[in-house]
């Protein structure tokens, strides 16, 4: 990937100072990482990024595991949402709107202009990719997804995400624009601002975090009002939106809310596709094997060439122990989407279980190149490197984990031995020798 290197090395110098900057409180979050879920995601900003004149392609939206109401950005690339605050929108045209609206902080160039007047500023763009790498290393799949433990409530990220009325006026302003222009309902606006409105009259220990980053006012409120009246657009729903949200909202509740709870309200589900997913994340949970590989199957013979109906029923099959099934089947996720690093992954998971470790390490391979920075792709990179009796690349990639995860003494560690046992000057010699680096500068900073 171009960049590889460089990229590697801002973030191991960058991510201790970064994780101290985000030490975990007493109700720290974890980052959520899913194919299914980013996709969605992804087809429902689109069309919201393009109009803003930003790339889809370049400009991630992530999840956060946070009961909490909050949406941050805290780079140019990447916009963080809490999974409480997904759960709680009504549809996806209230969705777009919050996108629209921290796109508009990056276009607005509020972060960028924050940062530079910031003397930890660099430590500030390292939260960002910390953030974004922080790919499942706490708690495995079966959650959903996984991730470091990152607090969202600390006094200098706080500071650092605060937004000043003026600029959440030019934001407003900006994403109205913006959904108009995207074709839209900018009512979505509204629904929005409407969850927050009045909190401003709360204890500070009571109002959500949207509210410390994005202040919000009556005085806001109206004026958001007219620009939606000015607007004109009629009321209208994107069909593909509609139902790329209901996905969204159904898998992120299936993971998070007890199997009970989802399998009393499939009906809810907005489709008989996303019921039988539903449904299937709901019986695995409750360690029902067959009952959720009838489900997720129905799902399939709905959406057969759907690659994400495929991975979830590689990840039940693989944490059923049944992991040569598991490899079958996250196979035929990958025929549908050859480039999704997760899916690669995630065959590559269930290829190491069921023993072919050889396909294993060529598929983790080919992982890593299409996301570098994500650490169960890297974990299970190291486990095939030692499982080939490669102990110096075994240690690289572990190295590069322990890195991402902020562990820079770990991270030093394993570098020094990938370094003394690679080629002098291979490129995998050189990603660990940059790791070892700055693991030698954080222990002069401690």
């Amino acid at each position: 990937m171009p960049g590889h290197h460089a990229a590697l090395r801002l973030i191991a110098t960058l991510c201790a100072a970064a994780l101290l900057l985000a030490a975990p409180s007493a109700r720290a979050a974890t980052m959520l990482r899913d194919a299914d879920l980013e996709h969605a995601l992804s087809e429902i900003a689109a069309p919201v990024l393009r109009a803003a004149g930003l790339s889809p392609s370049q400009v991630e939206v992530l999840v956060i595991k946070d009961e909490r109401l909050n949406a941050f950005v805290t780079e140019t690339t990447r916009i963080f949402l809490h999974s409480g605050l997904i759960l709680k929108l009504p549809d996806a045209k209230s969705l777009q709107a919050l996108i629209a609206h921290e796109a508009a902080h990056i276009t607005g160039g509020h972060i960028t202009q924050r940062m530079a007047n910031m003397r930890a500023a660099r430590t500030a763009a390292g939260l960002g990719m910390v953030l974004a790498a922080a790919a499942g290393a706490a708690t495995g799949r079966g959650d959903a997804a996984a991730g470091i433990m990152l607090g969202t409530q600390s006094s200098a990220l706080r500071s650092f995400l605060g937004h000043t009325r003026a600029e959440e006026s030019s934001a407003d302003i900006a994403s109205i624009r913006t959904l108009v222009q995207a074709g839209i309902d900018p009512r979505g606006a509204l629904q929005v601002q409407e969850i927050f409105l009045g909190q401003e009259a709360l204890n500070v220990g009571r109002q959500d975090p949207y509210m410390h980053s994005h202040p919000l006012t009556r005085d806001r409120f109206r004026a958001t009002q007219g620009l939606v009246a000015a607007a004109k657009v009629p009321e209208r729903n994107d069909p593909a939106a509609d139902y790329w949200f209901l996905r969204a909202r159904g898998k992120l509740s299936a993971f998070l809310r007890p199997p009970g709870w989802t399998l009393g309200r499939l009906e809810d589900s907005g489709s008989q596709d996303i019921a039988r997913m539903r449904e299937a994340i709901a019986r695995h949970r409750q360690s029902d094997l067959p009952g959720a590989l009838r489900a997720i199957d129905g799902a399939i013979a709905l959406r057969p060439k759907d690659p994400f109906y495929h991975d979830l029923k590689g990840q039940i099959l693989l944490e059923g122990r049944r992991p040569a099934d598991s490899a079958r089947v996250y196979a035929q996720a990958r025929a549908l989407a050859p480039r999704n690093a997760q899916i690669l992954g995630g065959l590559g998971r269930a290829q190491l279980a069921s023993g072919q470790f050889k396909a294993a390490l060529a598929t983790l391979e080919e992982a890593r190149g299409r996301d570098w920075a994500d650490p169960r792709i890297l974990r299970d990179l190291s486990v095939a490197y030692a499982r080939a009796d490669n102990t110096g690349m075994a240690s690289e990639a572990t190295a590069q984990r322990y890195a991402l995860e902020g562990r820079m003494q770990d991270a030093g560690i394993h570098a020094k031995r990938a370094v003394d046992l690679l080629p002098r000057g291979s490129a995998p010699w050189t990603r660990a020798q940059d790791v070892l680096d700055a693991s030698e500068r954080a222990a002069r900073d401690r």
